[in-house]
């Protein structure tokens, strides 16, 4: 099942529509499997749908009378009240939730992501609420824990992202930016599977130790490992079965396989994104945009209509506080 634009237009002004959509996802049978208050399923269990009264229950906009209402179940055992939305990224959200599905097709469609501005334009919601949701579906997109390690030709290699050194005053470039990064800057470093998904992750600093505890947490040691010829790799490059440089120093970017042009390609994306949709991407953050980017490269043969499912689905259980 996707969800294509033209299929998801009518959800996104009927809030009722909106919830009977992701029961479908979340409950393909149309009825909840447990109560998340006190975990009891069927049979020790029945759900109960209580009907919307009109002045009664949530509203979808709360400045408008309306009569599109969330709708409520209620467990037989504990007698409490949910609704699918409890436990997910949606959990606690004032915004409606046909406004929470127009912006995650927005962020699944769109090649270079969505800004927090662009979200408060297209849905007239508040900039702080803007922002702070795209970072709740960010956090769903999140990979889960890492049960399989990348296998077969991985490309490993590092970046940094932050201001550029051209567009600072001469003094403060020559404070600020020293040898292969900057103090201003924060470092990525990223995986790429050819063929298979790609990994990131924001690193304190790029050391031989770092490196090789992620290559060792995340690459199987009969992996063919591509780098370039940064001293740090040399050591854990010793762990698997072949590892093939190219002397970017040297004028040398492919070498029979020996290339790293997938994780350039990857780093290229995501740094014109950030310039370009972004403009500024906070350390403290990053690592959730780097979610996105991931989650956008590993589903990148997958229709846009399917990733916005799939990222509905895994709403379950992703629950981010503003704390």
């Amino acid at each position: 099942m996707g969800l294509t634009l033209k299929e998801i237009t009518p959800v996104f002004s009927d809030e009722a529509a909106a919830y009977r959509l992701v029961e479908s996802l979340r409950w393909p049978d149309g009825q909840p499997r447990t109560c998340p208050h006190c975990d009891a399923s069927a049979p020790d269990a029945k759900f109960y749908f209580l009907k919307p009264r009109e002045g009664a229950r949530t509203r979808s906009d709360r400045a408008k009378p309306s009569t599109s209402y969330r709708r409520v179940w209620k467990c037989s055992k504990c007698r409490r009240q949910f609704s699918v939305l409890v436990g997910t990224t949606f959990s606690d959200s004032h915004i409606p939730l046909h406004k929470w599905l127009m912006a995650i097709h927005l962020m699944c469609s769109g090649k270079n992501g969505v800004s927090a501005h662009e979200l408060h334009r297209l849905l007239g919601i508040d900039i702080k609420s803007a922002w702070y949701m795209g970072h709740r579906i960010r956090y769903a997109m999140a990979q889960p824990p890492l049960v399989v390690k990348l296998d077969g030709i991985v490309e490993a290699d590092e970046t940094y992202v932050g201001g550029k050194a051209k567009n600072m005053h001469r003094a403060k470039r020559e404070a600020t930016i020293t040898g292969r990064g900057g103090i201003d800057k924060t470092p990525v470093f990223t995986l790429v599977a050819r063929g298979g998904e790609v990994r990131s992750q924001v690193m304190h600093e790029v050391t031989g130790k770092n490196i090789e505890k992620v290559l060792y947490e995340q690459v199987s040691k009969n992996a063919q490992l591509m780098t370039d010829a940064l001293s740090a790799y040399r050591e854990p490059g010793k762990a698997f079965a072949t590892h093939e440089t190219v002397e970017h120093g040297a004028g040398e970017y492919v070498r029979g396989i020996a290339h790293i042009n997938k994780a350039e390609g990857y780093f290229s994306q995501l740094k014109r994104s950030i310039d370009g949709t972004h403009h500024h991407v906070s350390a403290r953050h990053l690592h959730r945009y780097l979610n996105e980017f991931d989650w956008r490269y590993n589903t990148r043969k997958m229709p846009d209509a399917d990733r916005t499912v799939w990222t509905i689905q895994r709403a379950a259980g992703k629950r981010l506080t503003y704390r």
